[in-house]
Formats: C-alpha cells, structure tokens, sequence
C-alpha cells in the first residue's frame, strides 16, 4: 500500500516505505489549498511533469528548503539549475526507466503543452509510472486521452492511477473512464479539477459516471490522506 496526500490541484505526495515523492508542487497561489502550510511538506524527491506555473509555483521553495532531487525531462532540470541554482535534479526523456531507492520511474508520453513561467520552452510533457515493492501507480500530469497509455500494461500491472478530469485543458470524466481502461485499473484518483472555473466540476456526475463504469472515483479533499 501507498499513503497519497492530496496538496490540492495536481499536487500529491506518494510515501514509500518512508519516502516522499511530491508531484507538481502548486500549493501557496491556490486558494483551495490556502491552510496548507508548505514549510511543513517533506520531499525527498520532486517529480515535474511539465513547465506550466500551476505545476512548478512552490518547485523551488521546496526544493531549496527540502534539498529534494528533481526528477524531470531534461529542459526542465536544465532550466531549474540554471533558474534555481539547484543541481540536484535527474533528467528524463520519454520511454527512459531510472532505478531510485524507492522504486523505479518511467517517464511517458503526455499529449499537452509545456511553457515555463519566463517564457523558456519546457521540453515535451509527460507522465510517470512508478514501480515499487509497495505498488504500482501511473501519475498522468495533465494530458488529454491518447492510445499510448494502452502501451503502460504491457509491462506491467497498475494498481491505481492518478488522471486529471477538469476538462478544458486536459481530459475530462469520460475521457478518464477511457484512461482507466486504457490502464486496466479501476481505481483513479482525480487531479487538476476545481482550482479555478475553467475546470469546475460536477462530483456528483463524475462518480455516478465512475461507478456506471465499475470504477472507484477519489476525490480527496485538501491535505486528505488515503492509503491505497
């Protein structure tokens, strides 16, 4: 089992056996996470899936309080040390598996945009798939639906996936009902829904539409933990 702690938006924490992985931190410019305290956030590892400011507005804060490594594709960890002056990070590029002591991380395709907040090009956006010895899980990022996510199974299986469904800018409820199966999992736990009105949704539709489907639907609230 992994705890997963929710920071709101598309902001996670995974624990593996004691280890931290923090996923996209946007927590101080987001409302809905306002009783969040950042200074109190552990990482020992920070994965980046893409350069857009609602994925990366706390990345160096973090990163400099925590001294986290970086995992990301390679314009962003260039980026982030040149920015930052942080050196810490390990680069990525699609298709790439890299063994850390939690477990292994696979960087995939994500169909999306990638700009950091200066205007520097991002490199192409992705997911991760992590392997452990406590679970397997694909964190997608923002992405909309593509055929690539059947190719995840192939190696192995996902005990859960965390998918985005606001809709506008990513996937929404169906296309996620699609991404799960893609995946063959049944158990999601949605991201980027909420923040702001372009991405407003119904929860009550979404896990009615999740259940039709004989899929569990997470939706954590706010610095809500779940193991699973």
């Amino acid at each position: 089992m992994i705890d997963i702690t929710y920071y709101g938006h598309a902001c996670f924490n995974a624990n593996i056996n004691g280890v931290n992985l923090l996923f996209d931190p946007f927590i101080s410019p987001n409302p809905l996470a306002k009783n969040i305290n950042i200074d109190s956030i552990e990482a020992d590892y920070i994965l980046i899936t893409h350069g857009h400011e609602d994925h990366i507005a706390d990345l160096e804060t973090i990163a400099k309080k925590t001294n986290a490594k970086i995992i990301s594709n390679f314009e962003i960890t260039s980026w982030v040390t040149k920015k930052f002056n942080i050196d810490n990070c390990h680069p990525m590029n699609h298709g790439g598996n890299w063994e850390f002591d939690f477990g292994k991380v696979k960087y995939v395709n994500a169909v999306h945009s990638s700009v950091l907040p200066d205007g520097t090009y991002g490199g192409n956006p992705g997911g991760f798939v992590i392997t452990s010895n406590c679970g397997n899980f694909y964190y997608a990022g923002d992405t909309a639906l593509h055929m690539d996510m059947k190719l995840i199974p192939l190696d192995l299986n996902i005990d859960f996936a965390l998918l985005p469904i606001g809709d506008n800018f990513t996937m929404g409820i169906n296309d996620a009902v699609h991404a799960a199966k893609f995946v063959e999992t049944n158990k999601v736990i949605g991201l980027h829904y909420d923040t702001f009105g372009f991405i407003e949704i119904d929860h009550n539709q979404a896990m009615n539409t999740f259940n039709k489907n004989n899929l569990q639907l997470h939706l954590l609230d706010v610095g809500k933990k779940i193991e699973i």
